[in-house]
């Protein structure tokens, strides 16, 4: 199959290294690469875990949590009034 392919010039200068290295073309190493590639299987647990580290939440001193709900209510009346103005 023939198709067009853009790789970043890093890659593309690996790959040429590679293949004058083993002797082949271009094309030869480019799908022994990607199937390569494509036929390794990802190795799980080989990365660090991600840990996430919980903090306290909260709100700015005055800020009434229990009227959040108000607040949302009033900016949903203000979009209305300005959607339905001529």
């Amino acid at each position: 199959m023939r198709t067009t392919l853009t790789l970043e010039p890093d890659l593309a200068k690996k790959l040429k290294d590679l293949a004058h290295r083993r002797g082949e073309s271009f094309k030869q190493t480019l799908n022994d690469v990607v199937r390569r590639g494509l036929a390794s299987k990802p190795q799980l647990g080989t990365a660090p875990r991600y840990k996430v580290t919980p903090h306290a939440g909260g709100f700015r001193p005055g800020i009434d949590s229990n009227k959040l709900n108000q607040l949302v209510d009033q900016l949903e009346v203000e979009d209305f009034v300005v959607a339905a103005k001529p």
